[in-house]
């Protein structure tokens, strides 16, 4: 996924709720694993963490990226959905690899397909109730929904 934002110029920006000390000590072993972001935000960085959007509006200085509405905030909790909405961005909840879920991929292997639908569709729910605009399994679907954005955007609209 970081490959295909990178293929369409897209700029990758992270917030969390881990402090600057742990990040740095985290972002080096996330970049073993693939994953560096352009920029990461901490909420000892700003005046307040999540859900307020002082870390999203950080990222988009940083990045040089506005306006808001043409920027993704993707997400696995509520208080995620709820900063990118306080942000005015586009938002996208996580349902299977996220903190909602809470299981391990073996612990999601082993549920029946039943439970498994099951509590997808709970998850769904809390995201959309949340507000989110998009739900997706993982960010392995994020394609289709940066596709889905740009089309709306280029029709007027907003989140």
């Amino acid at each position: 996924m970081v490959q295909e934002l990178c293929d369409r110029d897209m700029k990758i920006g992270t917030t969390t709720g881990y402090l600057r000390s742990m990040m740095d000590i985290l972002a080096p072993k996330a970049k073993e694993n693939g994953y560096e972001p352009d920029c990461i935000v901490c909420p000892d960085e700003v005046p307040a963490g999540r859900p307020y959007p002082w870390m999203c509006y950080q990222n988009a200085i940083q990045l040089g990226v506005f306006p808001m509405q043409a920027i993704v905030k993707v997400g696995d909790t509520l208080v995620d959905i709820e900063e990118g909405l306080n942000a005015g961005m586009w938002t996208v909840g996580l349902s299977l690899t996220g903190n909602l879920l809470g299981l391990k991929e073996a612990e999601v292997n082993a549920l029946s397909k039943e439970d498994k639908e099951s509590a997808l569709e709970k998850i769904e729910a809390q995201f959309y109730q949340a507000g989110a605009h998009y739900v997706i399994e993982g960010i392995w679907d994020l394609p289709d929904v940066l596709d889905d954005i740009e089309f709306r955007l280029a029709h007027g609209e907003h989140p």
